[in-house]
């Protein structure tokens, strides 16, 4: 039996690609109305997204796609000199994530670990072993053609993201690494910027009036 199959008959994965992590059972959404309610895409600063170690360069803002466009396979980024990726993503304001959707390639190319890191710009491959995570995800190798799934986030660490970093550590057996989609979806607030002899300030928003209960059910395991 597939780590998939195995995961789906005990009710931590579903057909329509929801899924998660090892550690805990999880809400999900069951239909695309409920997805696209939290979607982050259009809150990403797509022009300054980057990737290290991208086999064909900007390829990786291909990945970055619609919901309706999430099964499109023309469109992907692979990693070059080995399997590993790190990914900046930017966002316009700033987000309260609640989980990350992937969809990786085909047999041993999709990810198995993720490691999260939430304004943290400056990592690269120099130090991204000795930064702490401010999450790590084990990934599910899903079947050839699978919907995204979904790993829902420890929130209280992602409640003020202007920037997150997506390091890929390794995949299922391959020398090159496949993200065919990445979803976000969480909260987005506008930040205010106001100048007073030009230095910019950044206001800060008051998050109470737009919170939501931490997900106590997250599948993935936390760290730290």
């Amino acid at each position: 039996m597939s780590c998939f199959e195995e995961f789906k008959r005990e009710g931590h994965c579903h057909d329509h690609g929801h899924g998660g992590g090892h550690d805990h059972d999880h809400d999900h959404s069951h239909d695309s109305e409920e997805v696209l309610k939290d979607s982050l895409f259009t809150k990403i600063d797509l022009d300054n997204v980057r990737c290290m170690n991208e086999k064909e360069k900007d390829s990786i803002k291909g990945v970055f796609k619609p919901w309706d466009e999430r099964m499109d396979v023309t469109k992907y980024v692979d990693s070059d000199a080995d399997e590993q990726l790190i990914i900046h993503i930017p966002f316009t304001g700033q987000v309260k994530l609640k989980s990350i959707l992937i969809r990786g390639g085909p047999d041993g190319t999709a990810p198995r670990t993720m490691k999260v890191y939430s304004n943290r710009p400056g990592i690269d491959f120099d130090n991204v072993e000795s930064e702490k995570p401010s999450q790590v995800f084990s990934l599910v190798q899903a079947p050839n053609n699978a919907q995204p799934i979904e790993y829902n986030t420890n929130v209280i660490k992602f409640r003020q993201v202007t920037h997150l970093t997506l390091f890929f550590a390794d995949n299922f057996g391959e020398d090159t690494t496949r993200i065919l989609y990445i979803g976000l979806k969480g909260d987005w607030i506008a930040v205010k910027q106001k100048t007073l002899s030009g230095v910019v300030y950044e206001a800060t928003p008051n998050l109470k009036d737009h919170d939501v209960p931490a997900n106590a059910n997250a599948v993935s395991r936390f760290v730290g």
